[in-house]
């Protein structure tokens, strides 16, 4: 059945190489990819990125600092870059002037930075059973949610459970 998604990243270890250019091109040197699974794009990718690099916790706004010039190159790090551009509020269509990434990518991309901003605006005290329900449904961590919201990844992990949301495995 169609209930699911499928992203697929390469992972990048540029340590690895002698003077490579951060650059992505036809000579850019994968040494390998991760594959992730979601019930939605938003889902599959936040998984996928933080299976890449374990020091990201998802489609973080934080990561990098917007700089134009880095949304126009395809680099490793360019997404992160398009994270803080969509926080700043650059608009779909400018992205994609930018970017030349298809705009159903940049919209999937601006409805994870969305929520996160509306999760910013969440008192840690004040967050509801179905706002938390709606992260976990677009791939947030407990560790994203507990730096939007200010708290901890442990008391987001005990309200969660009291809220009874928890992950489930289901068949592909």
């Amino acid at each position: 059945s169609l209930d699911y998604c499928v992203v697929k990243i390469p992972r990048w270890d540029l340590a690895k190489f002698n003077r490579v250019s951060t650059k992505i091109g036809s000579s850019m040197k994968s040494v390998g990819e991760v594959m992730s699974i979601g019930r939605n794009f938003e889902e599959a990718f936040q998984k996928a990125l933080r299976m890449v690099d374990e020091n990201v916790n998802g489609f973080d706004p934080n990561i990098k600092e917007v700089n134009e010039n880095e949304l126009m190159e395809p680099t490793d790090k360019r997404m992160f870059v398009l994270a803080a551009a969509l926080r700043k509020g650059y608009t779909v269509d400018k992205l994609y002037e930018l970017t030349k990434i298809d705009r159903w990518f940049l919209e999937k991309f601006k409805n994870i930075i969305d929520y996160y901003k509306n999760l910013e605006a969440v008192n840690s005290g004040s967050i509801t059973s179905e706002i938390l329900k709606k992260a976990k449904q677009i791939g947030f961590s407990d560790k994203q949610i507990a730096a939007a919201i200010k708290s901890t990844e442990v008391a987001v992990r005990k309200l969660r459970e009291e809220f009874n949301i928890t992950p489930f495995v289901k068949q592909i």
